[in-house]
């Protein structure tokens, strides 16, 4: 009697055991806290898309689970990871989860160096970085200047009481620059630029649409169909770009970055694809950190005032933005660094391993997506005091020198695959805040409130309008 009570004693709690372990709200696979599956098939992105984003949702459970977390990408387990500490012990891995990317493939497409890991991925990594390195940037100076003045003179025009669209503004200097530095090609006609412009928005929309409804819709429904042509229309301008190099035998290795591409590649699919991914991430980036900058400066008088007497300092009257004086615009720096923190306008990125590991002293099982969650690190109020008021001086050498550098990684940090276009974004950006701070004092339109929206790159809800005067 008393063999068959230890038996059933036994017997009952192996059950109980086995279905918290295997019951699909409870799906244990490592010891990091987190949440269970809300619904089998999905996950948690239902509550990813109730919080608004995903930023937003792993603010909020960092803040409930502490700095490392798990939950549920539809069938597929993720970690989150949030410290300096813990970004530090993830530092050297390289491939992406091409799953929690997916949704951008019908875009960018399946051959995309988005998707490339191992040796392929790192072999067009070293190809491509040559068009990033100090040699090559220091020769971008010209062209960023040259296409800064278009705006410059675009907004000579202006009265104090015109309205300038902002955000407009800054991607079609972002457009143009990446286009003629990038891709040989300056595209002058801003008619041109607004109807890249356009398609972008109208396909990336739809790639994030995407990150909180995974329900793709009918290839028939009005939504595909502009997506598709927008598709298409991006599509075309890379190919004109790239048969004009090969119709005029432009093509030189090392010269551009499109020269990269086409000594690398295997197709003309995959030339188009990376060329697209690059050109995307050029613009989009810059574009959205120049419109959050400029914001923040028509906001903060004094920190503008302080970014324009550091301008007229530096290049006096007329002199422009080269490698022999950008170092010394230290002020200029500290002020575009705060923005990428302080709009997060990247919030995350994330990482993947083909073999079981450890992080913060739990498990992580092979093949399960760590998302490197930088934008809760930047709003972490441990690490930057009043994480939502906009202060430059935190940036300063001062403050600066005893934080880990892992506690700043607005452009991703790992495994050698940090965005390699992030020195690119501050050199362009530098010379056009100089060029029209040095002429124009810049203020916000009265009455407008400003929203953002947290996608893989954090842009303004709508259009910010600006007013300006002309300095002096």
């Amino acid at each position: 009697m008393l063999d068959f009570a230890i038996f059933a004693v036994t017997f009952l709690t192996a059950l109980l055991v086995a279905i918290i372990w295997l019951y699909p709200s409870s799906k244990k696979v490592t010891s990091i806290p987190g949440l269970d599956p809300s619904t089998t098939e999905d996950g948690n992105l239902s509550d990813i898309a109730r919080a608004g984003s995903l930023h937003e949702f792993l603010v909020s459970a960092h803040e409930q689970y502490g700095p490392i977390t798990g939950f549920w990408w539809g069938q597929v387990y993720v970690v989150s990871i949030a410290s300096s500490d813990l970004f530090k012990q993830h530092s050297a891995v390289f491939d992406r989860p091409c799953e929690l990317f997916k949704l951008f493939e019908p875009m960018i497409g399946p051959l995309s160096i988005q998707f490339a890991n191992g040796a392929d991925g790192r072999k067009r990594r070293q190809y491509y970085d040559r068009a990033f390195e100090h040699e090559k940037l220091q020769t971008y100076f010209e062209s960023f200047q040259k296409v800064a003045k278009t705006v410059e003179k675009k907004w000579a025009q202006k009265g104090e009481q015109d309205h300038i669209p902002l955000c407009e503004d800054m991607y079609s200097f972002a457009i143009k620059a990446a286009l003629l530095v990038l891709m040989g090609e300056s595209f002058q006609d801003d008619k041109l630029v607004l109807s890249i412009r356009n398609a972008y928005d109208k396909a990336w929309s739809e790639m994030e649409h995407r990150l909180t409804d995974p329900v793709i819709p009918d290839e028939s429904s009005p939504r595909m169909k502009q997506f598709n042509e927008a598709k298409k229309y991006l599509h075309n301008t890379i190919q004109k770009v790239v048969e004009h190099r090969k119709e005029h035998n432009l093509k030189k290795q090392g010269q551009l970055l499109i020269d990269e591409i086409l000594e690398l590649s295997t197709s003309e699919e995959q030339t188009v694809s990376d060329a697209l991914t690059y050109l995307v991430g050029s613009f989009h980036t810059t574009a959205n950190l120049l419109s959050w900058c400029i914001y923040f400066l028509a906001t903060h008088k004094d920190v503008q005032e302080k970014v324009y007497k550091e301008v007229k300092k530096v290049l006096g009257d007329e002199g422009s933005v080269s490698d022999t004086n950008y170092g010394q615009l230290s002020y200029m720096n500290q002020v575009l660094n705060e923005t990428l923190r302080c709009a997060v306008v990247a919030p995350w990125g994330a990482r993947v391993q083909d073999f079981d590991s450890e992080l913060g002293g739990h498990k992580i099982p092979k093949s399960t997506p760590v998302i490197h969650a930088f934008g809760v690190v930047l709003q972490d109020a441990k690490l930057w005091p009043l994480p939502n008021k906009f202060d430059p001086d935190r940036f300063s050498a001062a403050n600066s020198k005893n934080r880990s550098s892992f506690a700043f990684s607005p452009f991703g940090f790992a495994g050698k695959r940090k965005c390699p276009g992030h020195k690119f974004s501050y050199l362009e950006s530098t010379v056009l805040l100089a060029t029209l701070i040095r002429k124009y004092n810049i203020s916000l339109l009265d009455d407008q409130v400003v929203q953002p929206v947290y996608g893989l790159v954090t842009h303004p809800q709508e259009e910010i309008w600006v007013k300006i005067s002309k300095r002096g």
